[in-house]
This record gives C-alpha cells, sequence and structure tokens, in this order.
C-alpha cells in the first residue's frame, strides 16, 4: 500500500538529515563571518573608545562580540552600519580602516540584518485611540453632510508628534475642546439640515504685512504690467464664510493730487481679474500719505463670492504709462510692454539715420510717459456677506435625506433610514440596529414635543456629532492568536487608507468594498489606492503630509527681517508655498518618480516667484511648469519654501539647513543639542568674520563637533542662497564659500554638486520618506520593532521605479498598516 503524501515531508527532511523543527541552516548566524572580518574590526576600531569603562556616546559594544548579538539588538547594529556608512565612524582623529574591510564589515551587517527581520516574530505595534485632527474634522464634515464650514478652525491648535499633528499619543482632549464640539455639532447640524443662518455683515482689516515700497523710476524694464508682482500691491487670503456678495475696500498711499495722474486699481480674486476702478487723485483725497487717517472716500468693491478660502489682491496693473523704447532686437515678440524710457543706439549698422530715427523715437516715448510717484495700495477690509442664499444645499439634502425625500412627504420608516445611513457613515463602520435606534429615540423625542421632521433629524445629527465614535477613530481590542496580533477589520482598513491619504471619511465606493470584504483584495487593493490618488480628496496628502514633512506649512509663521529682506512679502510668501505644492502634487497625480525630490530639473513659477529666483521669460501671476536650465537648483532642497524655513529671520543657518537635510532625506536625524551650548556671534557674521569662520570656532567644542561634522557641510552646500532663497554669490563683506566635506571623505563645491551627492543616496532617501510617510499613515511614531518594516519597504522601491504609488502600495499592504497587536489569549 502507498504511503501517504502527508508523510512526504518529514520524509523528505529526514532524508536530507534535518530535523522538522528548530532553525534551519539559513536562518542561523553567520559565526564564521563574524570571527573571520567583524571581531577583528570591533576589537582594533571600535571597543578602543566603545567598552565599558569609556562607554563614548553613551555605547559600549563589549556585549556585542558575538554573531548572534544581532538578533539580541538588531537597532545598535543599523546605526553601526548607518554610521560607518556615512563616514562618522570611526572618528575622522582615528585611522581609516582599508575599504575592502569596510565593504566587507557593512557586507556582514546587513546580511545579518536582513535574516534578523525575516526570522523575527512581527510586531505590528499598536495605535492609541485618537481623535480627529482639525483638518480630518473639517473634511469629514465637508464629505459626510455636504458643509463646507470648516468648524474645527475655532477648535484650538493640534499637538504634534514626532513630525505631524496627527499622532494619537499627542491628540489629547481638553474642556476647552469639548465645549467647542458642542457648539460645532449644532452649528454643523443647522446648516447641514436647514441651510445657513443669516450673517450679520462684519467688517475686517486685512493687511498684507511689511513690504518695501518703490516709486515709478524704481520699476524693472521687464515688471509684470499687472502689478501683481510688485510690492506696491497688497496680497491676503480670507475665508469667506457663506456664498454671498461682499465688500472688498481699498485704501493706499502717495498719490498726490497736484503730481499724480488718475490711477487705475485692480481687484483679482485667485489670480483671475475681476473688476477694477480708475481714482482721480484731483477728485479724492483718501490716498493720505499717512495711511492711519481713513478720512475721505475709499475705494469699494462689491462682488459675489463663493464660501471658502480665496486669495485677494489688489493691484496697480500700470504703475506708470509709456511705449516700449526703441527696440531692433532680433525678436520682436519678446519686446517688453512697459519700459522706462531710456536711450538705447540701434546695435545694427549705427548709421547717423537710424541713430537720429533711435533718438527721436526715444524723445516721443520720453514725452508719454506719465508717473504716478509711489502710488501702492496699503491694505483694504473685507465685509459681508451683505446677500447669502437661503436653505440648505442640494449636496446635503441628498447626503442627509436618503429616503429620497428631500422635500418633504416622508413615508413610515423614513427617519429610521436616515439615522442610520447617517451613522454608519459618521462611525466609519456597519452600526447595529439597537445602537442607532438610540439617536432614532432622540428623533422621535423631539416630534413628540411638537417639533418638525427636519428638526427632529437636526437633533439626532447633532447627537451623532458629540459621539466618540465620531470624534475618534476607534478600532476595538480584539483577542489575538499566539503571534498576538489581528488584521483589523475590513472597515478599519478603509478607514485607516482613506485617512491616510484623503485626511477624510472612507466613501461610498471603500465602504462598498469594505462590506464585500474584498478590499484586502492585492488587486481590488492596488486599484483603490491609484483611484484615490488621482481624486482631488488627495490634495490633503500634499497639504497635510507635504506640509508637515518639507515643513512648508511653516511659512506662515516666517517673518524674515524687513531692513535685510525688502523684498519679502505675502505675495512672494505665497508664491514660494504655491510652487513647492504643486511639485508635490504633480509627482503624486502624475505616479513619478520620488527621487525627483531630490534632483528634478524642474518647478512651478509665476512671475513673482521667477524673478525672485532670476528666471527669464516667465510673465503673469499664473503658475506654469517651467524647465529648470540653471544647474544650482533642482529639487526640492533648492525651492524657496524649504530654504526659507531652514534659515534664521536676519541670516541663513548651515547647521539648520544640514539638520534638515539629514532629517527629511538621508533618515539620519541628529540628536537634540546639549544644554548651555555656547552661542555663535551674531554681530560678527558677514562683518568682521565669515559664517564659516564662527562656526569652525564653534566646533572646537568636544561636545558639539560630532554632530557639526555632520550637518554643516551640508548646510554651507547650500549657502549661495540667502535667507530667502535668493540667489548670492557674497554675505556681507564677503565672498560665499559653499564647498564641503563629508565625514565618508566625499567633497562638493555648491549646491549643483551637493544635489548630485544627494541623489546618489538613494537607498538612504528611500527610507528617509518610507519613515515619514509611516508615520503620518499610522498616526504614531515609530518604534524599534519598526525599522524591520522601513528597511522591506525600502528595498522593494527600485521594483516599483520608485514612482510615488509604489511607496503607498507598500506602506497600505505592510504589516502595520495591516494589523495591530491584539489582546493575547487569556
Amino acid at each position: 500500500m502507498p504511503r501517504p503524501l502527508v508523510y512526504l515531508p518529514v520524509l523528505a527532511l529526514a532524508m536530507l538529515g534535518a530535523a522538522p523543527t528548530g532553525e534551519s541552516a539559513a536562518d542561523a548566524p553567520d559565526a564564521a563571518g563574524f570571527e573571520a572580518t567583524v571581531q577583528p574590526f570591533l576589537e582594533d576600531t571600535c571597543l578602543p573608545c566603545h567598552n565599558n569603562r569609556r562607554k563614548r556616546g553613551g555605547l559600549s559594544l563589549e556585549a556585542f562580540q558575538s554573531a548572534d548579538s544581532v538578533a539580541r539588538d538588531p537597532n545598535v547594529w543599523e546605526e553601526a552600519l548607518a554610521k560607518i556608512r556615512t563616514g562618522e565612524m570611526p572618528p575622522e582623529d582615528d585611522p581609516r580602516p582599508d575599504p575592502d574591510t569596510l565593504t566587507a564589515v557593512t557586507h556582514w551587517i546587513d546580511h545579518e540584518l536582513e535574516r534578523v527581520d525575516r526570522t523575527a516574530i512581527p510586531d505590528p505595534g499598536r495605535v492609541t485611540i485618537r481623535r480627529l485632527n482639525r483638518t480630518e474634522y473639517n473634511n469629514t464634515i465637508r464629505d459626510l453632510l455636504g458643509v463646507d464650514l470648516n468648524p474645527a478652525d475655532d477648535f484650538p491648535q493640534d499637538d504634534s508628534g514626532y513630525g505631524f499633528d496627527n499622532i494619537g499619543d499627542v491628540l489629547s482632549v481638553s474642556p476647552v475642546l469639548m465645549e467647542r464640539y458642542l457648539l460645532a455639532s449644532e452649528r454643523v447640524a443647522r446648516t447641514a439640515v436647514f441651510g445657513p443662518e443669516p450673517r450679520k455683515p462684519t467688517l475686517e482689516r486685512k493687511n498684507s504685512g511689511p513690504r518695501k515700497i518703490v516709486e515709478s523710476t524704481e520699476v524693472p524694464a521687464s515688471y509684470d504690467q499687472t502689478g501683481l508682482s510688485l510690492p506696491n500691491a497688497s496680497h491676503v487670503t480670507h475665508r469667506f464664510p457663506v456664498d454671498g456678495e461682499y465688500l472688498i475696500r481699498v485704501y493706499g498711499g502717495g498719490i498726490r493730487p497736484a503730481a499724480s495722474e488718475p490711477v487705475t486699481f485692480t481687484l483679482w480674486i485667485d489670480g483671475r481679474e475681476v473688476a477694477s476702478q480708475i481714482l482721480d487723485p484731483e477728485a479724492s483725497a483718501s490716498f493720505a500719505d499717512d495711511q492711519q487717517e481713513l478720512g475721505g472716500k475709499a475705494l469699494d468693491f462689491r462682488i459675489p463670492i463663493s464660501a471658502g478660502e480665496h486669495w485677494v489682491a489688489v493691484s496697480i496693473p500700470r504703475l506708470y504709462e509709456g511705449l516700449p523704447s526703441f527696440y531692433n532686437g532680433p525678436n520682436p515678440s519678446s519686446r517688453p510692454p512697459f519700459v522706462w524710457p531710456d536711450f538705447r543706439p540701434p546695435r545694427k549698422d549705427p548709421t547717423p539715420e537710424r541713430i537720429a530715427e533711435a533718438m527721436k523715437r526715444y524723445e516721443e516715448n520720453r514725452a508719454r510717459v506719465r508717473p504716478v510717484g509711489d502710488a501702492r495700495v496699503g491694505y483694504m477690509e473685507i465685509g459681508g456677506p451683505y446677500t447669502q442664499p437661503s436653505g440648505p444645499s442640494a449636496e446635503s439634502r441628498v447626503k442627509i435625506f436618503v429616503c429620497g425625500h428631500p422635500h418633504g412627504r416622508h413615508v413610515a420608516g423614513c427617519a429610521t433610514r436616515i439615522v442610520s445611513s447617517l451613522a454608519e457613515r459618521a462611525f466609519r463602520r456597519p452600526v447595529p440596529v439597537a445602537e442607532a435606534a438610540r439617536y432614532t429615540t432622540l428623533f422621535r423625542q423631539a416630534r413628540q414635543r411638537g417639533e418638525s421632521f427636519d428638526e427632529g433629524i437636526a437633533v439626532a445629527l447633532q447627537a451623532l456629532l458629540v459621539s466618540p465614535d465620531f470624534l475618534f477613530r476607534l478600532e476595538p481590542d480584539r483577542v489575538a492568536p499566539a503571534t498576538n496580533s489581528r488584521e483589523v477589520s475590513q472597515h478599519e482598513l478603509a478607514t485607516r487608507l482613506s485617512y491616510f491619504l484623503w485626511a477624510s471619511m472612507p466613501d461610498q465606493a471603500l465602504r462598498s468594498r469594505a462590506e464585500t470584504r474584498s478590499l484586502r483584495r492585492p488587486d481590488v487593493l492596488a486599484a483603490e489606492v491609484r483611484r484615490m490618488l488621482l481624486d482631488p480628496r488627495a490634495a490633503a496628502l500634499v497639504r497635510e503630509f507635504g506640509g508637515q514633512w518639507l515643513q512648508f506649512r511653516a511659512l506662515e509663521n516666517v517673518k524674515p527681517d524687513v531692513e535685510k529682506f525688502p523684498d519679502f512679502d505675502q505675495y512672494l510668501r505665497m508664491s514660494m508655498r504655491e510652487e513647492t505644492e504643486r511639485f508635490f502634487e504633480r509627482i503624486v497625480r502624475e505616479d513619478r518618480s520620488i527621487l525627483e525630490f531630490l534632483d528634478a530639473k524642474y518647478t512651478f513659477l509665476n512671475e513673482r516667484l521667477a524673478r525672485h529666483y532670476g528666471v527669464a521669460g516667465v510673465t503673469g501671476p499664473a503658475f506654469r511648469l517651467v524647465e529648470i536650465t540653471d544647474p544650482n537648483r533642482g529639487g526640492v532642497i533648492t525651492q524657496g519654501s524649504v530654504l526659507t524655513v531652514s534659515s534664521y529671520s536676519t541670516r541663513t543657518s548651515p547647521v539648520l539647513r544640514g539638520k534638515w537635510v539629514l532629517d527629511n532625506l538621508l533618515n539620519a536625524p541628529p540628536p537634540d543639542p546639549p544644554p548651555n551650548v555656547p552661542i555663535i556671534d551674531e554681530a560678527a557674521i558677514g562683518a568682521s568674520a565669515t559664517q564659516r569662520e564662527q562656526l569652525e570656532a564653534h566646533r572646537a567644542n568636544p561636545t558639539c563637533a560630532a554632530c557639526h561634522r555632520r550637518m554643516d557641510p551640508l548646510g554651507f552646500g547650500l549657502e549661495n542662497f540667502d535667507a530667502v532663497g535668493k540667489w548670492r554669490t557674497r554675505d556681507g563683506s564677503f565672498p560665499v564659500d559653499a564647498s564641503g566635506a563629508l565625514p565618508d571623505g566625499r567633497s562638493f563645491s555648491g549646491p549643483a554638486e551637493l544635489t548630485k551627492i544627494l541623489a546618489s543616496e538613494r537607498e538612504a532617501f528611500a527610507k528617509a520618506l518610507t519613515s515619514k510617510m509611516l508615520t503620518y499613515a499610522l498616526g504614531r511614531g515609530l518604534e524599534p520593532y519598526d525599522r524591520r518594516t522601513v528597511r522591506m519597504i525600502a528595498r522593494k522601491l527600485p521594483d516599483h521605479d520608485y514612482r510615488f504609488s509604489g511607496l503607498v502600495l507598500e506602506i497600505v499592504n505592510s504589516l502595520p498598516f495591516q494589523m495591530r497587536r491584539g489582546v493575547a489569549t487569556p
């Protein structure tokens, strides 16, 4: 009788001489390699400093003198591997091991870490129950009810942890926040069911901040004829609470009745010209030099504006009038629209006749110029709304009255269907009948008091919006098997996915996938991820994750010194942020390589930012894709937003910029500085000493040297960019020295060579971005056991050609995203 097939595996193991259980040869540590290569390296290079007696850096390696020590503490070995590869260890004062030895040691450590990853019991970790942060609350209200109120703008600021404001451990709930929840629930519920309450018009002053005002004689010959790119304009952002008609009242200065011609003021909303008015200085005295005296008549614009945040700008589109000066270039279409007349002799065949013709045209042009002095927009006031629609929006009716009777005539059972539907979407999971009945009871009680059907729905909805199931993302503990891990449910996975990519609730498509229990299928999950990345709601990933990873959200709080950087204004600040957002968005929408963050030779510019960068050929306020030809610009580290937030208000900071690169691009954040660190002499920088000389003296302190040896060279490579990202060749009285040498011996000079070095660090950057995005996706800080996941994701990215969707897919398929630590079986 033949043997059953079930015995064949055991028989095969016996024939191979292997036991059916226990550690295989492939899973055993490489003791021979350790003794031949790593042990001598430790004894000669590491142990003299990292022993029990000296314990440099708080580390002793005496307990790590065996091959199995990698499995006991892989984090120490991974840290050692990173420091060896970057050249930080051994220190620069110690003899350098030969390259072959370093290669053999790093290869052994890397191989052993892979083995440990393969054999270790996985731990997905456990996310703290966390409330919706302000952005998530606003977006969820919008998608749940079709109400764009941004009620969370009145909530206290969210705390941040590990670089992000969606971390469960720091999202506390204060009494003030609870009070705001109650107020917001009533306002949101009644707006969704009955429409916005009539609002009394208010008037708010908006100031675009300090600006350097230019006179007409100082205007560049190629200036933007819209006037938006001049500091004489005013740019603000304002959130309009409801659709309606609003007043934009404009005050200005510098217009003298006796010396000026009529001046045109133009109103722009979101980069689009919507209205203009002409001010005759002789007929109005409202534009006094002292802008604090608001007597007389101001310019009033009354226009309809939709609810939400808008960019409002007022400009003087033609700061002076005139015709182009004599131009004899090869391309007439490149002639600037307005230039201050200056005599230009003909460049081709300068005969006396041609010179005379040029002089004649010059005199004609000069006579037609009508300067308006230093006319400027001082500030504006925004008032309203003066008209607004009544009743709920069509979108709110559809989202709430799912019984099909948005205008009344409700049938029996309609309230139960409405409340159940709202509860399931608000709680982001199936809601049992008994649980939904608690909210239906509130509806019935309202009806018994004589309230209308809609009023009862509003009461039930208000209760739903203060439920912990709405305010918090709950994943109840469940008993787990022996591995102490369990899969999150299909609806929990849908919620994790939607708040990762949209910072909002799952839509109907995601909920349907969860209900049919198909979302976890690899093909379905991949299709959903790609669909979601193309959805407009994925802009939240750019703003929230990108804004905190690249730190361009911090631009709102940056205030460069107005005396040292007089050209920095609100328009430039807004343009810098827009550039980085559009750059990030292109990588997401077109599924481009994440390596373009390092060295992409394109960006998005309008004329204001192009002039700041010294890029020719970009005119007007609209942003457009621009190919970069300057070798010193490319990738995010040369964009104005990053360069500005990594500087001080009065000067650049090689330390801040170097730290930014280490933390965000190379996955090697330096430790926090020790207490009582000596400061450098600010007054001497650029006057009696260079910043490099000041920092070299600072590094003479052994306490400071170790970290600054890593940070400072990276920051010095960006020193050609001033504190607001403008190119320079001198820092005060001294020429800029943008050279540097990394701990591993590689040297560079200037941003172009530094960018090439960073672009070569693909693996380090892949780990850095993976760590940042995984932290954001999970809503918790990464623990030592998560390094395994980070390494595994980073190793798979080349298989995806480093495309952005590949990184997202690897994260959503990873152990900590799909699972959570459970409660051990009793």
